[in-house]
Parts: C-alpha cells; sequence; structure tokens
C-alpha cells in the first residue's frame, strides 16, 4: 500500500524527540485535507478528528489512538552532528527504518488512513487521535481527558506483533503498568574507625531491601489468564568517602504494576526507622472491560490474518505501559493493537514492516466498521 509507506515516511522524516509542533502540524494538515472530519488541536499540540454521529445522545465514540513524539534519535538517525539534525528514512527489504518507525509514526498513519477510509455504523462516532507526551509519561493524553476527551473504546495503536507467536498482529486486551519508587534511607554519620557513633544509612537501606525481596508481585486475571507483574531494586546508591559512615543511601525500585494490585511498598518504609518511600513515576496498567468490544476486535484481525494467509492472532497481555492505561483510568475501554514488533521501538536501528503496516490498517478500518 504505497499511501501508506509514503505517509509513514513522511512522518518519520520530521524530528520530535524535543518538540512535536512540525508532526503535529503535518496530521493536522492531512486530515483537513484528506477528509471532512472536525479536526481539533489542543493547547499542548494534540491532534483530535471526528466523523460520524453527532447529534445523537446515545452515540457511541471509538477512537483510533497513538502519538507523534519518539525519544531521541541515536546519531546514525540523524543527517547532522548528534542528535541535532533530520531524521534518516530509508525503505528497503519492504521495511522502512528510522526513528518512530515502529513506536509508532507507522501505525499512526495507519489510523489515520483507516479513520479516513472507514464507515462506522449509524450511531457511531470515529474518531482518531494523536498525542504528544507520551514517551514522558503521558502528559498529552493527561491533558486530553482533563479536556473532555473520554471516548467510550479505543484501540490504542502501540504494537502487539510478534506477541504470541511471529508474523501476527495480536490484540492486546491488558497491559502491565510501571511504578518507579525510590526508598531514602536515612542515618548519622561518624568516623568508618568508629561506627558505634552514627547510624548506617546504608545498613538501615539493606533492612528495606530485604523486605521488598520478601514483598509478593502484583498480580491479577484478565480474560482468564494470569497476569504477573514483577518487583526489582534495580539501583542503590550510598555513602560519599570510605572513611565515613554514610547518612544517606538511596534505593530505587522498578515495580510493573498489574490491573488492580501494586506491591506493598509502604511496608519497607514502615517497618525499617529512618526510610522513606518516595513515588516518582506511576504509569497505570490497562484491562480492557468489555468483553464484546475485544471479541469484535480479535474477529476483524482473525479475518485480516485469514485473507493474507497468515496464523490466527490472539488476545495476549503486553509488558509496556502505554496511554491505553490513562484512558482507561477515565473510563475508556480500551485494547492495544499495533505494528511494532519486540526489539524494534527505541534502538537505533528502529523499522516496521510495510506489510504489517498495511495490516494494521486493515484490522483498524475493520474493527472502525464493525458492530459490537
Amino acid at each position: 500500500m504505497n499511501e501508506l509507506a509514503d505517509l509513514t515516511e513522511e512522518l518519520v522524516a520530521i524530528p520530535s524527540h524535543e518538540d512535536e509542533t512540525a508532526a503535529g502540524d503535518a496530521i493536522e494538515e492531512w486530515l483537513r485535507a484528506e477528509t471532512d472530519a472536525r479536526v481539533e488541536r489542543d493547547a499542548v499540540g494534540n491532534v483530535i478528528a471526528r466523523k460520524g454521529a453527532t447529534e445523537d445522545p446515545d452515540a457511541d465514540t471509538l477512537a483510533l489512538v497513538g502519538h507523534h513524539d519518539v525519544v531521541p534519535p541515536a546519531e546514525r538517525q540523524t543527517t547532522g552532528d548528534g542528535k541535532a539534525g533530520e531524521y534518516v528514512v530509508e525503505r528497503r527489504d519492504d521495511r522502512i527504518f528510522g526513528r518512530g518507525a515502529a513506536d509508532m509514526k507507522g501505525a499512526v498513519a495507519a489510523c489515520m488512513l483507516a479513520f479516513r477510509d472507514a464507515e462506522p455504523p449509524a450511531g457511531r462516532e470515529l474518531a482518531v487521535a494523536s498525542f504528544v507526551g507520551e514517551e514522558v509519561g503521558g502528559t498529552g493524553a493527561r491533558h486530553a481527558i482533563d479536556e473532555g476527551f473520554a471516548p467510550d473504546r479505543a484501540v490504542v495503536a502501540e504494537g502487539s506483533t510478534d506477541y504470541s507467536k511471529p508474523g501476527v498482529t495480536d490484540v492486546a486486551v491488558a497491559h502491565k503498568g510501571r511504578r518507579a519508587s525510590t526508598l531514602v534511607a536515612r542515618g548519622t554519620a561518624a568516623h568508618a574507625s568508629e561506627p558505634e557513633r552514627g547510624e548506617n544509612a546504608i545498613y538501615r537501606a539493606s533492612d528495606a531491601i530485604d523486605v521488598v525481596r520478601d514483598l509478593d508481585a502484583p498480580a491479577a486475571t484478565v480474560f482468564g489468564e494470569a497476569v504477573t507483574g514483577s518487583l526489582a531494586v534495580t539501583i542503590v546508591e550510598g555513602g560519599e568517602t570510605w572513611n565515613v559512615i554514610p547518612e544517606r543511601c538511596e534505593v530505587t525500585i522498578d515495580e510493573r504494576t498489574v490491573p488492580g494490585d501494586r506491591a506493598d511498598l509502604a511496608r519497607a518504609a514502615e517497618a525499617v526507622a529512618g526510610v522513606e518511600l518516595t513515588v516518582e513515576q506511576d504509569l497505570p496498567p490497562m484491562a480492557c472491560g468489555d468483553d464484546a468490544f475485544a471479541e469484535a476486535a480479535l474477529a476483524v484481525a482473525r479475518e485480516v490474518h485469514d485473507g493474507l494467509g497468515l496464523d490466527a492472532p490472539e488476545h495476549v497481555v503486553k509488558p509496556h505501559a502505554t496511554d491505553a492505561g490513562w484512558l482507561a483510568g477515565a473510563g475508556t475501554d480500551c485494547l492495544v493493537c499495533g505494528a511494532s514488533e519486540p526489539g524494534e521501538a527505541h534502538t537505533d536501528t528502529e523499522s516496521v514492516g510495510i506489510d504489517v503496516l498495511d495490516r494494521c490498517y486493515r484490522i483498524y478500518e475493520g474493527v472502525a466498521e464493525r458492530p459490537f
């Protein structure tokens, strides 16, 4: 599908790791030129377009959702020195290479085309949204939600390809969240030759780490499948010099949360004197609560795969947090379905298969037209 590949290349070529304005301009201009939709650009740069039912108070809204910000490119992915130049885009071996090709401008392009081409059933408003700030904690999605963006259902076009088996694009019915926490242990400094005169913050931190090691990882059940999170100490920093009892030690904890459950990290602070817990980031998990929507989307995906002679996709759980978590928290039933394969996003060889983008376009269009 040359139009889809061309649009993907156009979007990938636009730098958007520090300023998403130009990428948002391109998306907005395309939607205004190619559709009769109602197109909005909000104060932070999100682009949202709507078409279909407008006067029916009982109409449901289905949104195709992506983001046009990217992580900083590698030197080889720009035309200038370091990360300051334009983005390099290449098409070879039926793949498009460049920063953001997989995560996730290719899927944004597929959403835009599917939005244009789909004919939603009576009583459905169809929306397409491309957010800013997904890579830095979902700032765009959170702003849109605060401003009233509340679709009934959403297909978030993040990666779900190659999850159940190679060569298929699955439908994720849930994903894990991420909570980044810090335990700060405080003690009293003293000369290391007289350790009894001080309180060793590293020892206190070690005791708190032992509590963390004994905590249960978050766990839940989604669509009858067990979903298990994780909990790990990833950084320990304490002490200033070899002959001083440390008065401060900081422990960083990475936790992958699941729908409805988090580890009881507060216990580590409560159990050890001089230890405090702070949370730096809490990206929410997601679980789809609409069985009919999840089954209909999987049926569409299987029809698309069958028509292309591919193995059948499945319902899966995605290990990474996405903007679907913020939308789910606001009451939207979400699914995740997209082109990026594990190991492609955020790499210096990032790429996406043109055939997979076409597959996603067909799925998005089919879901947009399917009654639930």
